[in-house]
């Protein structure tokens, strides 16, 4: 079965995690300091805060952005549940912004008329949340530019999205938000098995994050309120989780960083190797935008329904037959039943609906073979009647 995707690793990396298991030190220690350096210094951004998963860096980043009670975050319908969900672990509300038609990500002409709406009604969102869906990313000086207006912070959901640029800046640099997160899971850029990371120019969020991931603990004599009365001394000053990454995962992720632009380029040799050999089927290809470069996590089709025999179901039904383990991303947010039970309903968002009702990932990861590609234009080509 060839699936959507999956982690590419090398017997290097394989060595590198042996090395610190054998070592004195698993959890949390030195190799860790060190893929947070050089991961900051690959995307130019002045901290980088390793946490155990993607879901815990959005998490982090809201509360230490100061995300609330009585705050608001938006974000995309057409993302993973957690770009939404981390909102709702800090106590405060969420809304959607509808999506752009051609890069899937969130439309920011709504964006802006919303707003002004927003504005009228006293409710504007406190943080907004850019997904740079499939790798792509956002229009982010637009994006910035409106934060500065209305007042809201913004986070990059960038877990798509390690080793994309746009203009001169890699995803990453933080030059048009207040921080950017980043996933490990297994089918992104690089891996540590599961963990995430977040990337922040601001010594306060840093320092905030870094307190966040341990407890809520400091051992600083500066942040603590009563003098040390030893070494071993600390202090919880406010309520933090266990949200630390181990030296062996940090291991993992600091030996594929180094492989990062090899493992991009490839996605995008694939990606492109796809838009040739689709071209003339009744389908639309991912559109990337000039002036960027996706780190192609996704290659996402969108099926013209109306010009072919099958339904989505039956074309993805006889892929998965044929040893093909496709993916549909997403189902939109507002429409999981438990937004469904907060308010939501279908019919609000609708580029992001017909997104999903058009919509299947086909396999794409740098371990995937011109041949294995050449065997998934095929069977879908069949599916389809061409």
């Amino acid at each position: 079965m060839i699936s959507y995707g999956r982690q590419s690793l090398s017997e290097a990396d394989i060595a590198e995690v042996v090395r610190v298991l054998r070592s004195d030190i698993i959890t949390q220690g030195p190799v860790l300091e060190r893929f947070e350096q050089a991961l900051a210094a690959y995307c130019g951004a002045r901290f980088a805060i390793a946490v155990s998963s993607g879901t815990a860096a959005l998490h982090l980043a809201c509360l230490a952005l100061g995300l609330g009670p009585q705050g608001l975050l938006w974000t995309s319908p057409n993302t993973f549940l957690a770009s939404a969900n981390c909102s709702l672990y800090c106590g405060a509300g969420v809304d959607f912004v509808d999506i752009d038609p051609r890069t899937y990500n969130l439309d920011v002409g709504q964006l802006e008329s919303r707003l002004r709406a927003a504005q009228t009604r006293g409710r504007l969102p406190s943080v907004l949340v850019p997904v740079h869906f499939g790798g792509q990313p956002c229009h982010m000086q637009t994006i910035r530019e409106l934060g500065q207006t209305y007042g809201f912070a913004v986070i990059e959901d960038a877990c798509h999205a390690l080793g994309a640029r746009y203009g001169t800046h890699i995803v990453g640099s933080c030059a048009h938000s207040d921080a950017t997160v980043f996933s490990f899971h297994p089918v992104k850029s690089i891996t540590t098995g599961e963990g995430g990371m977040v990337v922040t120019n601001s010594s306060v969020v840093a320092e905030r994050v870094r307190m966040l991931r341990n407890h809520g603990v400091t051992r600083d004599p500066d942040m603590m309120e009563a003098i040390p009365d030893g070494p071993w001394y600390y202090e919880q000053i406010g309520l933090g989780y266990n949200y630390r990454m181990t030296d062996f995962q940090a291991a993992l992720g600091l030996s594929q960083l180094g492989r990062l632009e090899e493992l991009v380029m490839r996605r995008n040799q694939l990606t492109d190797r796809y838009d040739r050999l689709l071209a003339g089927l009744p389908l639309d290809a991912p559109y990337r935008s000039p002036g960027i470069r996706s780190a192609c996590h996704l290659y996402v089709v969108r099926l013209r329904l109306g010009e072919i025999r099958s339904s989505k179901r039956e074309v993805f039904e006889h892929l998965r037959a044929a040893g093909f383990n496709l993916q549909v991303h997403y189902r939109p947010v507002h429409l999981q039943p438990y937004y469904r039970r907060m308010g939501f309903a279908p019919g609000r968002f609708p580029e992001a609906e017909r997104h999903y009702a058009e919509a299947l990932t086909l396999p794409l990861y740098p371990g995937l073979s011109d041949e294995e590609q050449d065997s998934v234009v095929s069977a879908l080509r069949e599916a389809l009647g061409h």
